[in-house]
């Protein structure tokens, strides 16, 4: 597995991380196929064959169900192995997705998050930002918030994970790491990927994939190779198809991969 420091954070990521959204959630997906939740002994198995291979960046967030819950169960153990990013803004109740940017429930999601995960310190956390992300930046209090956990210790970089490029551009001015969607069919934030790489900030791309849509021997290569990005989180269930997609980030052996 290849790696990249993130921006000016000093910490190193695999340059294929592992979006462990399926793994807490199945209900109100962007995905083309459903999927079936796996049992705890299921999750564990692969969470701990993931960071075995070398994948060491783990991102979840409150949003994906029982995400962090299982992370924490199946390898807290192993905490110094892997860089975990988790997120606030969104949670899912029932079926339905809630956004609060306020002081008492980023730091009331804060709180659970560090103890959903059983650790003493999250190394990143995002703004998990809707369609009105702009809004979210400019009239609540959630940077401050974040600012303050980091300088306190409990975080280690703070970053941005949004829809707009207007957003994202507001982030460059303080974020360690920015969350980006950037494939084949969608090349609109190319700009802010290039800033962050002026800048010293991380970039993680979300969505290479097109959830699904596009084939992992094109998409994997084509975001992996775009300058400035340092690491393209990819979710899953089958830990086949994860080694695959792991051998088609550059500068691996590149078998024929497997799709799903």
């Amino acid at each position: 597995m290849e790696y990249s420091v993130l921006g000016s954070t000093e910490l190193s990521v695999s340059r294929l991380g592992f979006g462990a959204f399926k793994i807490g959630r199945n209900q109100k997906i962007k995905y083309e196929q459903g999927y079936e939740l796996p049992d705890e002994a299921t999750v564990a198995k692969l969470l701990n064959a993931i960071l075995d291979l070398g994948i060491n960046y783990i991102d979840t967030a409150p949003a994906y169900g029982v995400s962090e819950e299982r992370i924490g169960r199946a390898i807290s153990h192993r905490r110094d192995e892997f860089v975990l990013s988790t997120k606030v803004g969104e949670r899912f109740e029932n079926g339905t997705s809630h956004y609060e940017f306020d002081r008492k429930s980023v730091e009331t999601s804060l709180r659970n998050s560090l103890a959903n995960l059983r650790t003493d310190v999250l190394d990143i956390v995002l703004i998990h930002a809707p369609g009105d992300d702009v809004r979210v930046l400019t009239e609540t209090p959630v940077v401050e918030v974040l600012q303050e956990h980091k300088a306190a210790g409990t975080i280690r970089a703070i970053g941005f994970s949004g829809k707009t490029t207007e957003a994202a551009q507001l982030a460059l001015a303080w974020a360690d790491v920015l969350m980006v969607e950037y494939h084949l069919n969608d090349t609109s934030h190319r700009s802010i990927i290039e800033q962050a790489g002026q800048r010293s900030i991380g970039v993680v791309v979300k969505k290479g994939l097109a959830a699904g849509r596009l084939s992992p021997e094109e998409a994997i290569p084509f975001v992996l190779n775009t300058p400035g990005v340092n690491s393209l989180v990819i979710g899953g269930l089958s830990l086949a198809h994860i080694e695959a997609n792991a051998r088609l980030v550059p500068g691996s052996a590149s078998p024929s991969p497997l799709k799903g």
